[in-house]
């Protein structure tokens, strides 16, 4: 036996304003603004009712993905706004295979790591915001950070004890970036906190850097990154000299992310 349809009766009869209470109860902001221009519009061209529940549902979905959309825009902390609507392919030193390869994010599935090398003003930055601001779009949660930043996050959990809490917190995001390293002289508590990140992101999470330098070259300006070229963590950064070296960095023009996959990092030259 069909269970009977219950009715809520309204104050005044009026079924479009029941409804709209209704959306206000269950929370439906984006249905109860379609709501009242919806109606109308369907009666007039007699809309079968199945059409006008799909209409209505699509507009709360569609609103919902906006509002997380910019939720995870927002909580990624992008300094610039940059995208790859704005970047120009035809001038970087990345291949275009290479470029709409790592535009699919099939590596941050794969829990891979990347890492983008070259002077300053080549567009490093842009390059890796706008794969960020991709992930986002595609419904990643991305977090965005220079080296400094996370020095400060160190010495803010610090006080508390509250380090592997923080950290936990922090590889819950599915994309993380850290900006410009080597452009500037790092902190220990900047070392430090690079350090904790690659070890807790460690097969967890999929990390982008940009630097100005070669990774074998971060123990030079972060001392606690030594560790990271030893034991376990030569798998995620460091690259085996027969497949490229410090110098070949500097020579080549760009190096194919994929060539390096099974070390856990890619890296592109940029010149």
């Amino acid at each position: 036996m069909a269970t009977p349809i219950r009715t809520i009766s309204g104050a005044h009869g009026d079924p479009l304003a029941e409804a709209i209470e209704l959306t206000k109860r269950l929370k439906l902001p984006y249905l109860r603004r379609a709501l009242s221009d919806l109606i109308p519009t369907a009666k007039a061209q007699r809309w079968d009712p199945a059409e006008v529940v799909r209409v209505l549902l699509a507009e709360e979905a569609a609103g919902r993905d906006a509002a997380n959309l910019r939720t995870r825009r927002k909580r990624a902390g992008f300094p610039a706004g940059k995208t790859f609507g704005d970047w120009d392919e035809t001038k970087s030193s990345i291949t275009r295979q290479v470029q709409d390869s790592l535009k699919t994010l099939e590596w941050v599935g794969r829990l891979e790591n990347l890492c983008i090398c070259g002077p300053s003003g080549t567009g490093k930055s842009h390059f890796t915001e706008a794969l960020g601001q991709t992930a986002v779009e595609a419904g990643l949660t991305v977090a965005w950070f220079t080296i400094e930043d996370l020095g400060a996050l160190i010495r803010r959990h610090r006080a508390d004890d509250s380090l592997a809490r923080a950290m936990t917190r922090l590889i819950r995001t599915d994309l993380i970036i850290v900006d410009d390293i080597g452009l500037l002289p790092v902190s220990p508590d900047a070392a430090e906190g690079f350090y904790r990140l690659v070890d807790a992101a460690y097969e967890r999470r999929a990390l982008a850097v940009s630097s100005n330098l070669h990774p074998s070259g971060f123990d030079e300006i972060m001392p606690k990154i030594h560790f990271l070229w030893t034991g376990r963590g030569a798998s995620r950064w460091s690259v085996r000299e027969e497949d490229l070296s410090a110098e070949e960095v500097e020579a080549g023009p760009a190096i194919s992310f994929h060539s390096l996959r099974a070390w856990g990092i890619g890296q592109i030259r940029l010149p």
